[in-house]
């Protein structure tokens, strides 16, 4: 197991070095001088020039990315052109929130979509079968901001059945920043209620987001029931008279999920750089909404940080993926060992 492991992050950190290698040469042949960037269009050609030195943007390249690699371990990514202040600092104050977010929706999107697939692919061309198919094909061909404007205005609007957007009320005071998980520090600090209002304020935003990975993955997990229900082993469970609750969770839910926990994961890294437009709808103080900000503004060294977050997310998400798909079946780590 720790062979597999050993590989997979190797694996992981080879791409991590690949993708900072892509992106630092991207910036650099980027249309723009990052010192002029940096400084603003009011700074006189002395101090750009001092910039340039403090950068080593006139050493040769691969100088330039030696010196920008080492600060990048040391956690210094350079300053926003847009916010002025660290990207570092920025990042710690924004990914929390979306983060938040995207665990809570996962969460519903795994609950909902497993449960979904299973009923629909063990009572498969029943009439929830069908319902859940027609269901599913809406779930995956509406958008998700479409979905958050619709909910929004039905259930926060009309109905006042939940608060509308933000992650507070304005009037009510956050509590302390301890972790940036607006939930849980509000229960460090001693107030489960201001950590309920934060888990009110997230349903809209988190089903909007879950509503078409909910489709997609009940849509794969009902597939995979379905082809496993084939299977000889399961015919004979079922002449053996074996209940179907102990069928269905013992025997039949364990391998159909495997191909729905890599889509799963996949769904996670996705969802860290496409929440924007929720997190619009929404006004949710998140790092999608500040990746889309960046971009508008040409605020090059925060574009970077987004790229290399959104990549970390995505080896850190396949890494675990690998390894919970490992236990589900061991005989993936034995074909990876082997090979």
């Amino acid at each position: 197991m720790l062979t597999f492991i050993g590989k997979r992050l190797f694996q992981s950190l080879f791409v991590l070095f690949g993708l900072s290698l892509l992106i630092f040469f991207i910036a650099r042949v980027m249309p723009g001088d990052p010192a002029r960037a940096a400084l603003g269009h009011l700074a006189t050609e002395e101090q750009v020039e001092r910039v340039r030195e403090e950068m080593h943007l006139n050493d040769p390249f691969p100088v330039q990315y030696y010196h920008w690699l080492r600060n990048l371990v040391r956690g210094d990514l350079g300053k926003s052109s847009y916010t002025r202040r660290p990207v570092t600092m920025d990042l710690i104050q924004y990914i929390p929130a979306t983060f938040e977010l995207i665990l809570f929706a996962t969460l519903i999107s795994a609950i909902v979509g497993q449960v979904t697939g299973v009923l629909a692919g063990y009572f498969h061309n029943s009439w929830f079968d069908g319902l859940s198919r027609l269901v599913s094909y809406l779930g995956i061909a509406t958008p998700s901001f479409v979905v958050a404007i619709f909910l929004l205005f039905i259930f926060s609007q009309v109905l006042k059945l939940a608060p509308g957007v933000g992650r507070l009320p304005i009037m009510m005071t956050p509590p302390p920043r301890i972790t940036g998980f607006m939930t849980l520090d509000s229960l460090m600090a001693g107030r489960p209620d201001l950590a309920l209002t934060a888990l009110k304020h997230m349903i809209l935003p988190a089903i909007s987001l879950a509503v078409i990975h909910i489709a997609q993955e009940g849509r794969i997990t009902r597939t995979s029931i379905v082809e496993n229900m084939q299977k000889d082993y399961i015919t004979v469970h079922k002449v053996h008279g074996i209940r179907t609750s102990r069928l269905v969770f013992k025997y039949l839910l364990k391998p159909s999920i495997i191909p729905t926990v890599t889509v799963m994961g996949l769904d996670f890294a996705f969802l860290m750089s496409n929440a924007f437009l929720v997190e619009m709808v929404y006004m949710w103080p998140g790092f999608s909404r500040y990746a889309v900000t960046a971009m508008l503004n040409k605020d090059l060294n925060a574009i970077v940080a987004v790229v290399l977050v959104i990549g970390l997310t995505f080896a850190m998400v396949n890494l675990l993926v690998d390894i919970i798909t490992m236990f589900l079946d061991p005989t993936i780590r034995l074909r990876s060992e082997g090979s």
